[in-house]
């Protein structure tokens, strides 16, 4: 009876105690983080996994990601595996920088193909256009298939030899960038043009910004002289609209995924504007329905791309994020968000266009002109 009494006693205080662990390790809500955030769906609904893209891809949005032979080697690998047909390397270098990547990705041309940058430095001086269309012609004569990704968030365009952010640059609607892209374009070389960043970064860091998780880490809010978001669309527009003969491929919706109208507008206006649908993922998978009409209005001018590195599960996501109906899922890993995902469901006619389809097309016709 005694050993009975002692064991009840034991059991007991076991469970007291790990009910004050419990209690000790559970978390205050009022001390939880905004970015240590990281829901779990309870719904239960359909998972799909998603073993390969359904159709061929062409990712026309990476990065030299790989650090070695072996890492690049493993790439192709990966893509094989998933569908992923052809990857563009945007370098956005010039110079020895570009040599030396393009040797190193174009140890597999099957795979990849690899853009250059842009020499912005002392483009106001009178042999600007000169020194800078002779080194594009230079990367263009290697292998050099196209420039990117150029980057104006509101200071000026960073390009080639990277600068700094309070150094003077041109924006992408400056005339002393004209002929660089009118030669561009008689080269047959599409521009890839990060203009902005989403609108979030430019707004006040409160309790009312969507996006704040995100916005907090790149925001543009307490820049000063730098171009709002409003602005950075004019200066893309002015730029598409000056220089029609060159192709501008927009990256991430030109920063558009709160307002795909206005860059449907734009779409509508300029026959020689693509949008590339990388890194913005989970903006336009918390609005899928809106965002399925979108890729059905402008399915010919949509291009598949990632930003994301090169990992498997990644590109699985974004698969799944095109192809499912799956509803409020999420994947930590990828996307550092508080809003849940949702697949858009594309019709397979949209998907192939968007994957592989507009891509093949448009840079066959720019390399046979």
């Amino acid at each position: 009876m005694k050993k009975a009494f002692s064991l009840n006693i034991l059991i007991v205080t076991l469970v007291v105690s790990a009910m004050f662990a419990t209690v000790a390790n559970a978390q205050n809500a009022d001390e939880i983080y905004l970015k240590d955030y990281r829901p779990q769906s309870i719904y239960n609904t359909p998972q799909t996994y998603i073993e390969k893209a359904a159709f061929p891809v062409i990712d026309v949005h990476s990065h030299p990601y790989a650090n070695s032979p072996d890492e690049v080697a493993r790439w192709t690998h990966i893509m094989d595996e998933l569908n992923i047909r052809k990857t563009v390397i945007l370098t956005n270098a010039i110079h020895e920088e570009f040599d030396s990547l393009f040797h190193v990705y174009n140890a597999y041309p099957e795979h990849f193909e690899v853009w250059c940058g842009l020499d912005v430095r002392d483009f106001d001086s009178p042999d600007y256009a000169d020194r800078a269309i002779a080194e594009l012609e230079r990367c263009h004569s290697m292998g050099g298939k196209g420039i990117g990704e150029l980057s104006d968030k509101g200071w000026g365009v960073r390009s080639g030899p990277m600068t700094g952010d309070n150094d003077h640059l041109p924006h992408v609607n400056d005339p002393a960038l004209r002929p660089v892209f009118r030669r561009a374009a008689e080269l047959g070389m599409p521009v890839n043009i990060h203009v902005a960043d989403p609108l979030w970064m430019y707004q006040p860091m409160d309790e009312t910004n969507d996006g704040l998780m995100v916005a907090w880490r790149w925001r543009l809010d307490n820049r000063e002289n730098i171009i709002d978001h409003s602005g950075m669309m004019d200066v893309l527009e002015d730029a598409v609209r000056n220089n029609p003969e060159t192709i501008f491929i927009a990256c991430h919706y030109a920063n558009l995924s709160y307002d795909l109208n206005r860059l449907g507008e734009m779409l509508d206006n300029y026959p020689n504007l693509y949008a590339d649908i990388s890194a913005r993922f989970s903006e336009i998978a918390n609005i899928p329905r809106f965002v399925k009409k979108f890729f059905i209005q402008y399915q010919d001018r949509l291009l598949y791309g990632t930003d994301l590195g090169y990992n498997s599960g990644m590109y699985r996501t974004t698969f799944r994020i095109l192809e499912s109906a799956d509803e409020h899922f999420y994947d930590h890993d990828v996307f550092q968000r508080h809003w849940s995902l949702n697949g858009l469901n594309l019709p397979d006619e949209v998907l192939e266009k968007v994957y592989y389809k507009n891509a093949k097309k448009l840079f066959e016709r720019l390399r046979q002109e």
